[in-house]
């Protein structure tokens, strides 16, 4: 049973909290439990979505999810890192638009250790199944009854989170399809256990797309490179043909500074290309050869975005160049074709066919536009102008 519990997340950069009565909050998001029958315990997560997920004209669309360990550490910065590459501010649209879903700690050392650490004194490490088959048998489904999922997910985690993000990348089943797995702390796998779990992987691991990065741990930084090192060259070899994944090293960035900046370019990793300018697409086949590459890499169908989409079809159709005017038609189509659910894309493509003179497919757009949001002022008046002429 999960209970929801007001928004109680707020957004503030450089300032202190204001206090005034008078002024409006800036939401980042909600706070939400879910009681786990797994752990026995009462669990927090927190949950933003993106700008456009609550416009109604946006009602059709689903968004990937990205599950963030540590949230109480990482939530903000994650989040908005994630707005802004995703909501296309200064033409920055490099990766999809995605629900983030933060976790909170209760006993990171229990949940984030797949295996049992052996101590002098007594310790609980060693749940991190348990709390796997949290996250996907419990929290998963959860998520996806209570929003628009898509079912493609990310898993992020630093430090013990980062350890359990390489090990659920290395296990045969996993309902997560990319991970970026923030300085691991690999200290626990020796290197007995390390050839034991790369032993046991089965090519599915391949299908999936793992970042790694490592920080500078100064005097024991070789011992905590050679590991990441170690285990990133034993994926290689064991990976049949390109391996979809990416090391990366921040020499200026030790292990408490290094997510913020190994988010972003571990999410820019995974998302490679995707955010392409509209400025240098040229013809469809191009355009859905590129976005095919990146899906294959992926494991997972990723259409070119509607708004880029969009704002090529109208490049071209407002360019000088006649040969461009009549691509412009052939990108509006791919658009309806990929969103059949998006007024816009119809009521682009009346426009589209509208310029080109054809004015019987221009009202039958309009009107495939208001069948689907019946408040589209533009198309209403359109059709009426239509028939009119």
């Amino acid at each position: 049973m999960s209970r929801e519990i007001i928004v109680v997340l707020f957004f503030l950069i450089g300032m202190n909290q204001v206090k005034s009565q008078n002024d409006e909050q800036i939401v980042m998001g909600t706070k939400h439990i879910l009681n786990s029958n797994i752990l026995n315990e009462d669990r927090e997560y927190w949950v933003s979505l993106p700008e456009s997920y609550s416009n109604e004209q946006s009602s059709y669309k689903t968004y990937p999810v990205l599950i963030v360990l540590d949230g109480n550490s990482h939530f903000k910065s994650i989040t908005g890192m994630v707005n802004y590459m995703s909501s296309g501010y200064n033409g920055n649209r490099k990766i999809p638009e995605m629900i983030v879903v933060a976790i909170q700690n209760v006993n990171r050392r229990r949940d984030f250790t797949p295996d049992k650490i052996i101590t002098r004194r007594k310790n609980d490490s060693g749940g991190g199944e348990r709390f796997l088959s949290f996250l996907e048998d419990e929290l998963i489904p959860e998520l996806d009854q209570k929003y628009r999922t898509a079912p493609y997910r990310i898993l992020f985690g630093h430090s013990l989170g980062g350890l359990l993000a390489t090990h659920t990348y290395m296990k045969e089943k996993t309902l997560f399809n990319s991970f970026i797995a923030v300085d691991p702390s690999l200290g626990t796998w020796d290197a007995e256990i390390m050839d034991k779990k790369l032993a046991a992987m089965t090519t599915q691991s391949f299908k999936r797309f793992i970042y790694i990065a490592t920080a500078n741990w100064n005097k024991r930084n070789i011992r905590n490179r050679d590991r990441h090192v170690r285990l990133y060259e034993a994926l290689n070899s064991k990976c049949e043909g390109e391996f979809p994944a990416k090391l990366e090293y921040f020499e200026n960035e030790n292990h408490g500074s290094v997510p913020i900046i190994a988010f972003h370019n571990g999410i820019s990793a995974i998302f490679e290309g995707y955010g392409i300018s509209y400025r240098d697409v040229e013809s469809k086949e191009l355009l859905t050869q590129h976005f095919q590459s990146i899906s294959q890499r992926l494991s997972w169908d990723f259409n070119p975005p509607e708004s880029l989409v969009n704002r090529i079809g109208y490049r071209m159709l407002r360019s000088r160049n006649k040969s461009d005017t009549s691509k412009a038609l052939v990108f509006f189509i791919l658009n309806t074709k990929n969103f059949p659910n998006s007024f816009n894309a119809y009521d682009s493509l009346g426009e589209a066919y509208e310029a080109l003179g054809d004015k019987k497919k221009a009202i039958e757009n309009y009107k495939k536009s208001l069948a689907l949001y019946p408040d589209n002022e533009h198309a209403k008046m359109k059709v009426e102008s239509l028939k009119k002429n």
